[in-house]
């Protein structure tokens, strides 16, 4: 569907933040306002040339401030006030005109939630599960609007009040009665905003966006996030705006998703201005604002700048890598690989030994990215926990990583999150309850991460003995598959094109050549998997696939590697991966034709590339376990020749491919495939020319086969401790660490 639509592009940032900001308040012809983690409030104004600067810093709270809410002009506050509550329970008014706090606003008893100003006077929501009313400073009424957590509450022009609570629920409230409950999310209702002559918009942890008719009705849903919606406004235009957890702020019209603003960390709270500009609240402290006016659009300088924090190439930073001239030092072995930057693209070189020079490899499309790992304030980790802590205390994200300890993980959490380290062992034992590390032991001794000291926690002895000693793994077991699901389709379409037309231009074989319906239904089927926001509700018709196998039987053998790329992305595509299946399952098995294809004629490393990663992203879903636990004698000897390969990503392909198969015959408990991909694991772990990262994950396969298999007694026939001796003594951090962990292994009886 075409919308008539104007993309957003940044017009400025606004530094002066030291944490997280939270929220973010339209204060008329005074500016903006922002709250943050750092405990401070912001007024940022425009000066004389037009620029918006930090004007005003309100200071006060002693915890995170996060609500916002601003008033107008009055014979109080001339030039308005703004608002605020904080995690410290307490909400201040402030006037404008001085900076100054006007009033301090007692009575919530956890941390407030939602501020909405009601002709004159203050409605708070909290944590602690209660409405507020103050007028002049003083509280006037409370009462209970939910059972769980208010997390947010906004004023309809009408009058009424609605609040959006843990219990997944939004109450209408006329005085303090509920005359509706509005029923449809299936977690949290997060933020609550008025979209003017149609009704209430709901942001929820469950990912999406609703609006609501006053009656209940729902209007819309609208579904793209892929993480905790925070916040959602809308403007008179009616766009509507959306920041999340996932990194974006969402742009909407008419329930379809025009634009994902991409931001460095969590979005934490988006608003419009009245000219339609958004403004944006980061994770990473700064404020932005974006407009869809060319002549406000920020200088190239500062988007090139904003746009490095975000670019990255094969998992690496576009502005990290060197240029040409890092081709003039000369490689160390045959094969060595290294990236280059050459303008807008990373493009890799293979140093041929034989002829002493730098042999170009191609563009870099995309890498080994650990899918399976989240994102939480733009890095990444093995696990982002929501954490509840109970007594009515709002849940919380706990990011780990399996390589750290949980106990440190807890102290520096509860110092961050200002809860009290009483909390200690219940967050502790949350952590190994569901990382299954349960059996691992852990130093459990407290030390501040900013000073340093001990903590004394009542009913505990003053130091712990006699504890029985476990092995600790730091990179072992693995568990979750890894994927490649990043693609440059654009690429991919031209490469197919180019083959095409050489087709079209061979009389022998014009016959093979796509019509012109069919090019413009690869196009189709590409724009369908460039869309991820809507892989939920998208589908593939049975011709697309047939599309995509009659080519694979079809054209030459040089020309299907970028068909075998789009297959590779349609296995992770929910109902593509359905439909695939049947062609996996059928008679003439397509795959395995493939395969056999490719690796019989191995001398073309495109195919190889590309079917190797085809057949690691089926990994991703169930319901092709059958299949790779069938095929896998035949699939891990086809692909074999790679381990010997002085292709950098081919090794790295190959190597994921047997730690997925790995995880996957540890679950199926299945020796004798256990012992297959040991022995090309351990392969490929003793060969000095693999790099690195393939080296990694060929050890963590041999560890995890060795600790949780049933192939520990084969391993060690194999000769497997000098090889992790050697692995030890390596120069690189992590190749070391896997190293000791299996040496470790072979201690234990």
């Amino acid at each position: 569907m075409d919308i008539d639509f104007e993309h957003y592009q940044l017009r400025c940032e606004l530094r002066g933040h030291e944490d997280d900001v939270r929220g973010i308040c339209l204060c008329g012809s005074e500016g903006i306002a922002t709250s943050s983690r750092d405990q401070t409030v912001r007024l940022w104004s425009l000066d004389s040339n037009q620029k918006f600067v930090s004007s005003k810093i309100l200071v006060g709270h002693t915890s995170f401030v996060g609500p916002l809410a601003w008033i107008p002009p009055n014979s109080e506050f001339p030039r308005g006030g703004v608002v605020s509550g904080g995690m410290d329970t307490l909400v201040f008014v402030w006037d404008l005109n001085t900076g100054e706090k006007v009033y301090t606003l007692k009575g919530h008893q956890l941390q407030v939630t939602g501020i909405a100003f009601d002709e004159g006077d203050v409605v708070s929501s909290s944590v602690d599960c209660t409405l507020r009313r103050w007028r002049n400073g003083k509280s006037v009424e409370t009462w209970e609007a939910h059972k769980a957590p208010v997390q947010a509450v906004v004023k309809l022009p009408s009058g009424e009040l609605v609040t959006g609570s843990t219990d997944t629920t939004l109450k209408l409230w006329r005085g303090k009665t509920c005359s509706h409950t509005f029923e449809g999310h299936t977690d949290t209702v997060r933020g609550l905003s008025v979209m003017s002559g149609l009704g209430i918009l709901s942001a929820s942890h469950d990912g999406s966006l609703r609006l609501w008719a006053v009656n209940g009705e729902v209007l819309m849903e609208m579904v793209g996030h892929t993480a905790i919606v925070y916040s959602v406004d809308s403007h008179a235009s009616g766009l509507i705006v959306s920041g999340s957890e996932d990194c974006f702020a969402k742009v909407w019209k008419d329930g379809v998703c025009v634009q994902s603003i991409e931001h460095p960390g969590c979005v934490w709270d988006a608003k419009f201005m009245e000219n339609g500009d958004i403004v944006t609240a980061c994770s990473d402290g700064v404020v932005r604002i974006w407009t869809v006016d060319q002549k406000n659009v920020a200088d190239q300088l500062e988007i090139d700048l904003y746009t490095s924090q975000l670019s990255r190439v094969g998992g690496l930073k576009l502005e990290e890598l060197p240029g040409l001239e890092a081709l003039k030092i000369p490689g160390t072995t045959d094969g060595q690989t290294k990236v280059v930057r050459e303008g807008d693209n990373g493009v890799a070189y293979g140093w041929n030994m034989r002829e002493h020079k730098w042999d170009k490899i191609g563009e870099v499309v995309d890498g080994p990215e650990e899918s399976n790992r989240q994102l939480f304030d733009g890095i990444q980790y093995d696990y982002v926990f929501d954490v509840d802590i109970g007594d009515g205390m709002p849940i919380r994200k706990l990011p780990y990583n399996r390589s750290d300890n949980p106990y440190d993980v807890a102290d520096k959490w509860l110092l961050k999150e200002s809860l009290p380290l009483s909390f200690r062992e219940q967050i502790v034992q949350f952590i190994l309850q569901n990382t299954g590390q349960n059996n691992v032991n852990f130093d459990t001794s407290f030390r501040d991460p900013y000073t340093g000291s001990h903590a004394y926690v009542p009913g505990q002895p003053s130091h712990l003995s006699d504890i029985s000693a476990k092995p600790t793994f730091k990179h072992i077991p693995k568990k979750g598959m890894l994927v490649f699901d990043a693609a440059q389709f654009d690429g991919i379409l031209k490469k197919i094109t180019e083959f095409n037309n050489t087709l079209q231009s061979d009389q022998e074989k014009q016959n093979l050549s796509l019509t012109e319906l069919n090019v413009s239904r690869l196009g189709a089927i590409v724009k369908i998997l460039k869309d991820t926001s809507h892989y939920h509700s998208s589908t593939f018709a049975d011709s697309d696939i047939d599309l995509l196998t009659n080519l694979l039987r079809s054209w030459p053998v040089a020309m299907i590697f970028p068909v075998i790329d789009i297959v590779r992305m349609i296995v992770l595509h929910p109902d593509g991966a359905i439909l695939l299946h049947k062609h996996f399952e059928a008679e003439n098995d397509i795959l395995m034709e493939v395969i056999k294809k490719v690796t019989v004629n191995s001398t073309i490393p495109a195919n190889l590339l590309t079917s190797i990663r085809a057949v690691t992203n089926l990994f991703r879903n169930a319901r092709y376990y059958n299949w790779l636990q069938k095929h896998r004698s035949e699939v891990l000897d086809a692909f074999s020749c790679c381990s010997s390969s002085p292709n950098k990503n081919l090794q790295l392909a190959y190597s994921t491919l047997l730690l997925n198969y790995a995880v996957l015959l540890i679950e199926s408990k299945d020796q004798e495939g256990q012992s297959q991909v040991l022995s090309a694991a351990l392969e490929l772990a003793e060969d000095e020319n693999v790099e690195v990262d393939s080296k990694f994950r060929a050890l963590v396969a041999v560890g995890s086969l060795m600790l949780e298999g049933l192939v520990r007694k084969i391993a060690l026939d194999f000769d497997v401790l000098n090889i992790a001796k050697a692995a030890k003594g390596s120069k690189d951090a992590k190749i070391a660490e896997v190293g000791s962990d299996i040496e470790l292994l072979t201690t234990q009886s």
